[in-house]
């Protein structure tokens, strides 16, 4: 038998679509989708699409979407090409597939308008404007069950208002001008979302906004842009999996329970894995594989962290994040500053590089910015374990801070070791830093560390065990500063003494205090309340 273009053409479209099919189905304990019928793959091509990176592919893509959810559902397929885009509608049971060399082209709002944002009174006044809106962004759903992007295409939000100016570090709260898009991916309560395998270059202010979701996958993801790589906002039951983010201006990974929604509701049940995070290539070079650091032109804030908050109306509960690299970036941040609860977190097998600023900052505030300005919330249950920290900036420590009568509670950090980069003055020792309880809470809000490992305060019940702290160059401060803080114990620590006979602890309102098996000091128990004490 003779193959002909006729032939074989039916056998192409059976391939693609079981192919399609295998990439588009969740992972987890089910069985693999049956292939997609043909008659259920809509090629965008088929309602218009150009993909030739001139014209403008939106309505066509919008089209072909309108077609798959009036079948009931499908795959809204984009061959190789450059689709030059505005807004791009999701619908329920729709998966957008990109074929690898498929690009979704993000289009200045000179050329084509994006959808406007949504009115959004009840939860627009406690957070930035990005937070609040989702139709004025390349990509959005609202409300969708069973959505999907897959496939190992680029998203280039080439044309997206990020709101911030790289060179200045002005933020600016709302589009310039109406019809602008601001984000990459906006999903708002939506079900059952599968993000998979695809890159995105360029994101604007977030490359992906999910407020509201539940049952979600982000799995596989290069992210390489200019804010936040993703915000993953009073959602639930949530896997970031094998993800490599570089985000030198803002956050890499950011969980929030934002008020944006109109509503307290919480953010809950969430696993981080195996990921990568970094702040300091030039934007576009973990894509292309070239790993830029720091042209002359490039300035990077040098964020690309893993956070909790700082938006934090509702609750962070039953949260784990554990075998992820820091590369050059900010360490790990959790902050309840607007009355968030935050419990139940497991931390792990983490390794951080050129950590910026502290790196574990955890901080308990009184910002409250919320309805009704709510009361303090609470941190407690919070297990970290397994770092390892290298070239840690000088003017930091690992820092917990509660408030006077709302301390941070029950935290336990063991199996660590971290090497700072040294340098601190013997002077800073005798710093109190201020307490700025409705300050933004970020590390170096606080000033010069008076410790160079550890400063606690205003905390109770810290378990600090089998921990190593060093430094490489000379150093002066005391290595743990405690300051308002009962139930403390510090057991098989090792700790580098400061040059010139620097302390290794200093009590200041401490109750209950152990400290057994520390390397160069005796074990002590103190089972009273000292106002002043170094050891």
């Amino acid at each position: 038998m003779a193959f002909t273009k006729a032939t074989l053409l039916p056998v192409r479209r059976q391939f693609l679509a079981r192919a399609i099919a295998l990439a588009a189905a969740l992972p987890a304990c089910a069985l693999a989708a049956p292939p997609i019928p043909t008659s259920s793959l809509f090629d965008v091509k088929r309602f218009g699409a150009k993909g030739d990176g001139r014209t403008l592919d939106s309505p066509a893509v919008n089209a072909a979407i309108v077609a798959a959810a009036a079948a009931g559902g499908g795959t809204v397929y984009f061959p190789p090409g450059r689709y030059l885009s505005a807004s791009i509608r999701l619908k329920s049971n729709i998966t957008l597939y990109l074929e690898a060399g498929a690009v979704i082209e993000a289009v200045d709002a000179s050329v084509a308008r994006y959808d406007l944002p949504e009115p959004n009174e009840a939860g627009g006044n406690y957070q930035d404007y990005g937070h609040s809106h989702w139709q004025n962004s390349l990509i959005w759903g609202i409300g969708l069950d069973h959505v999907a992007i897959v496939g190992g295409g680029l998203i280039h939000g080439k044309g997206l208002n990020s709101g911030h100016d790289k060179y200045t570090g002005n933020y600016t709260d709302k589009p310039d001008q109406p019809g602008e898009g601001d984000k990459a991916i906006a999903l708002c309560e939506c079900r059952n979302v599968t993000l998979r395998d695809f890159s995105i270059l360029h994101g604007g202010h977030f490359g992906i906004l999910a407020t509201g979701c539940s049952n979600m996958l982000i799995d596989h993801l290069t992210i390489d842009t200019n804010r936040d790589g993703m915000d993953i906002d009073a959602c639930s039951n949530v896997r970031v999996t094998h993800c490599s983010l570089n985000t030198p201006w803002d956050d890499a990974i950011c969980l929030k329970a934002s008020y944006g929604l109109g509503r307290i509701q919480h953010c809950e049940n969430i696993t981080i894995s195996d990921c990568m995070v970094a702040g300091n290539f030039d934007e576009g070079s973990l894509i292309d594989g070239t790993f830029k650091r720091s042209a002359p032109e490039y300035r990077s804030g040098l964020y690309g962290r893993i956070k909790l908050g700082t938006e934090s109306n509702g609750d962070f509960k039953n949260i784990t994040i554990t075998n992820c690299i820091f590369d050059t970036c900010r360490g790990l941040a959790i902050e309840s500053v607007d009355g968030s609860h935050i419990e139940d977190v497991t931390i792990s097998n983490i390794t951080m590089r050129n950590v910026v600023n502290d790196p574990i900052f955890i901080r308990l505030g009184a910002r409250l910015r919320g309805p009704n300005k709510p009361p303090v919330g609470t941190i407690k249950r919070i297990n970290i374990s397994n770092i390892v920290v290298s070239g840690a900036y000088r003017n930091h420590a690992s820092t917990i801070a509660g408030l006077a009568g709302h301390p941070i509670e029950d935290i336990r950090i063991s199996n660590v070791q971290i090497e700072t980069q040294g340098g601190g003055d013997a002077a800073w020792s005798a710093l109190v830093p201020p307490e700025l309880p409705d300050g933004y809470p970020e590390p170096g809000m606080f000033g010069k560390a008076p410790a160079y490992a550890f400063y606690l305060r205003h905390a109770k019940a810290i378990e600090v065990h089998h921990v190593k702290v060093g430094y490489v160059l000379p150093e002066g401060r005391t290595a743990v500063v405690l300051d308002d803080v009962s139930d403390a114990s510090f057991h098989a620590v090792n700790l580098q003494r400061g040059q010139g006979g620097a302390a290794l602890f200093a009590l200041r309102g401490v109750s209950q205090f152990s400290a057994k098996d520390v390397r160069g000091m005796p074990d002590r128990e103190v089972t009273g309340s000292v106002d002043a004490l170094t050891l």
